[in-house]
């Protein structure tokens, strides 16, 4: 089955046969295959699975079957695989929740290896699904970022970030490729890609409904009124955030989310039996600055902290070094750990809403961050983590900046584990169309690139794909950064500072820290790769 070879490969097969019997039967064999419509993503029980494989058997490995017999067949097959071809019916699609964080790093989730923050939800709901070691932002910053999840093209493309950075008229996101394909759409939270701009908000980019999504990227305060400064001290020149209903005073944004998502889902799903699959955006605030938490998390984690370190007080808290300024060197800000916990209780509210309905185990489930941990800074900014052993963090295309975690998960479909496959982004478009049954839209996701075979434990070589980022717009006052563009291509990472005219180049996989700079000793790699960055600029017309 599909599940065992790709369709190429028993194409090839079938060349190779030169016995006209065989041939028929692996025409068959095929055929059967694709008339299930890639049984590894449309027949979601083992059990299924299984009896369409024995059904199989028995009809094409009968010794005695007859030439006549399985041209019928085949015939029959053909005509099932045509109308099988066609969409999937509306109920039969599964519904899609995509869990986005903001500004969480890469080891900030117990299942990456933090033991400090707890995330007993987040790290149960991993092991039900594929991690990705190599999942990466298409961007270290946030618009640009959430620009790369729902157009599936490189920031660089859209001239972002920049002026006019946000969405304009013309992009095709995620949500409408949802909603082309029979899909109800939902946001709630964080958008940050409109400022105004005509054509530009949620609804106007495929979304049915939006709660909190508009040009506002971070609240003043996670609790209600949102959009006055509270201890957290949030930026004062943000946006507003919109499109909220009122609530009591004190109330947790994440949790108003959470709430309002729930809300939508039992009445569109629960009291009103509507068959359309759902796609969910829930896109948090948290745990973007303010640094605020509940007061009994905080205390929590001061005690934490207070156990853990007591005796072992650094007598710097930072590194420094000029390209990356300093770098906060342990996971022990209290306040960003209760931030995590409370988005960790939210995510379980989701999955334990999800089970109690029955909609967990057709609901594919995307958990991600838009890019690394806040950890280095040019000022006196306060900090939220450490991403060590990764190098820097927000703002740089230095690992811990553009490294995030990422596991998908769906019941019975997806395999559990871990995957090397290098991933980015822009990835997530197109993944996500294959598994509903659509991979018509290349010209739409133009750089990003499946990885769905990798969700079903399959080898997915992309060693020869380059994955690059663009940063023309740094904050080394903020977060201590430099404009570079970088590109990585399989084992190997070259950072183009350009406009200081020099290159830094590594191998990722022997040296995840960034450490060993080998340009001047591998000058061919360098050039190599070099090349490769100047003309993808130029290919994309990026701003420099």
């Amino acid at each position: 089955m599909l599940g065992e070879f790709s369709e190429e490969e028993l194409l090839g097969l079938l060349h190779d046969v030169n016995n006209t019997s065989n041939r028929i039967k692996y025409l068959v064999w095929i055929c059967i295959n694709y008339a299930f419509c890639k049984s590894k993503v449309y027949i979601k029980k083992k059990k299924e699975r299984k009896n369409v494989k024995r059904m199989v058997k028995d009809y094409i490995y009968v010794n005695n079957l007859k030439y006549q017999m399985v041209l019928r067949i085949f015939l029959l097959v053909f005509f099932i695989n045509i109308g099988c071809a066609k969409a999937k019916p509306e109920s039969e699609k599964p519904n899609i929740l995509f869990f986005l964080v903001d500004d969480l790093g890469w080891l900030d989730v117990g299942y990456q290896g933090s033991k400090f923050y707890e995330t007993p939800n987040i790290d149960s709901l991993s092991k039900r699904g594929m991690k990705f070691r190599s999942a990466y932002s298409s961007h270290p910053r946030c618009v640009p970022s959430r620009y790369g999840i729902m157009t599936g093209r490189y920031p660089a493309r859209t001239k972002s970030p920049g002026p006019g950075s946000q969405l304009n008229e013309s992009e095709y996101t995620i949500a409408e490729a949802l909603s082309d394909n029979g899909y109800s759409t939902f946001i709630a939270g964080k958008w940050h890609l409109s400022r105004g701009n005509r054509g530009s908000s949620p609804e106007d980019q495929g979304f049915d409904k939006n709660y909190g999504g508009g040009d506002s990227g971070v609240p003043k305060s996670y609790f209600y009124p949102y959009n006055i400064q509270k201890r957290g001290k949030g930026n004062e020149n943000a946006p507003d955030i919109t499109k909220l209903p009122e609530v009591e005073e004190g109330y947790h944004i994440t949790d108003q989310l959470t709430d309002l998502t729930l809300n939508w889902l039992g009445e569109n799903y629960i009291d009103s039996h509507n068959n359309k699959p759902f796609f969910v955006y829930l896109s948090h605030y948290e745990v973007h600055t303010p640094f605020e938490g509940k007061a009994d998390l905080e205390k929590k984690y001061k005690s934490k902290a207070d156990k853990i370190y007591k005796g072992h007080e650094l007598e710097n808290p930072f590194s420094f070094e000029k390209t990356t300024g300093e770098t906060k060197l342990r996971q022990d800000n209290h306040i960003y750990a209760a931030m995590i916990e409370n988005l960790d209780n939210n995510l379980g509210r989701v999955l334990k809403f999800l089970r109690e309905n029955n909609l967990y185990d057709n609901t594919i489930i995307v958990f991600t961050s838009d890019h690394g941990g806040l950890s280095n800074r040019g000022n006196g900014r306060p900090l939220a983590t450490s991403n060590l052993p990764l190098r820097a963090g927000k703002g740089h295309n230095y690992e811990g900046g553009i490294k995030v975690p990422l596991f998908v998960v769906w019941e019975d479909v997806i395999q559990q584990g871990w995957s090397n496959t290098v991933v980015t982004g822009t990835d997530h478009f197109p993944t996500l169309l294959e598994l509903i049954g659509n991979n018509q839209m290349k010209d739409k996701h133009l750089d990003g690139v499946s990885f769905s075979k990798s969700l079903v434990g399959k080898f997915q070589d992309n060693s020869k794909r380059p994955i690059f980022w663009h940063s023309p717009r740094p904050r080394p006052k903020s977060t201590g950064d430099l404009a570079n563009t970088t590109v990585r291509l399989g084992d190997y990472k070259l950072l183009d500072f350009y406009r200081e005219g020099r290159v830094e180049l590594y191998n990722i996989i022997e040296d995840q820290s960034e450490s060993k700079n080998l340009s001047e000793i591998m000058p061919d790699k360098k050039n190599e790769l070099h090349e490769l960055v100047k003309n993808w600029r130029i290919s994309v017309d990026a701003i420099e």
